[in-house]
């Protein structure tokens, strides 16, 4: 019995260990700050993109347009780069775990005048992110054809 509970107790504290893990682990922008043009697609099926082409805007207005979409995030972090200058990461934590998911947009000129957004969107841990990446590109995406 006693081996039992030093089992569980064992468990316990490897899950606490690795919850708290997921929450304050760093955020290398070296690691995570990537062009989403040419970032290859992620091993694991959590990750999403917009390609460019799908969202066409007037020149000069995306930038301006995407900080107050990704204002609107809960727990969104600027995590490197700079939308006014045309490429910037984020990274967005999930509310209760904190999960980290990293979030990049670079801001293209359109052949056919104005401009474009790549972004790739995906999940540090795991292989599963239960839809998030996609539901938040989603948004993204209503709220710039919304304006």
């Amino acid at each position: 019995m006693k081996l039992v509970l030093y089992l569980v107790a064992a468990a316990g504290i490897a899950v606490a260990g690795l919850l708290v893990w997921v929450r304050v682990a760093p955020s290398d922008p070296a690691r995570w700050h990537v062009d989403p043009v040419v970032a290859p697609d992620p091993a694991t099926p959590n990750w999403a993109r917009i390609q460019p082409g799908e969202i066409v805007a007037p020149e000069g207005t995306l930038a301006a347009r995407l900080e107050v979409a990704l204002a609107r995030e809960p727990n969104m972090r600027h995590l490197a780069g700079s939308l006014r200058e045309g490429w910037a990461s984020y990274v967005q934590r999930s509310r209760w775990i904190g999960y980290p998911d990293y979030i990049s947009l670079r801001i293209l000129p359109h052949a056919a005048g104005g401009e474009t957004l790549a972004v790739l969107s995906r999940s540090r841990f795991g292989r599963s992110d239960l839809g998030v990446n996609t539901a938040r590109l989603a948004r993204l995406r209503t709220a710039l054809q919304g304006d």
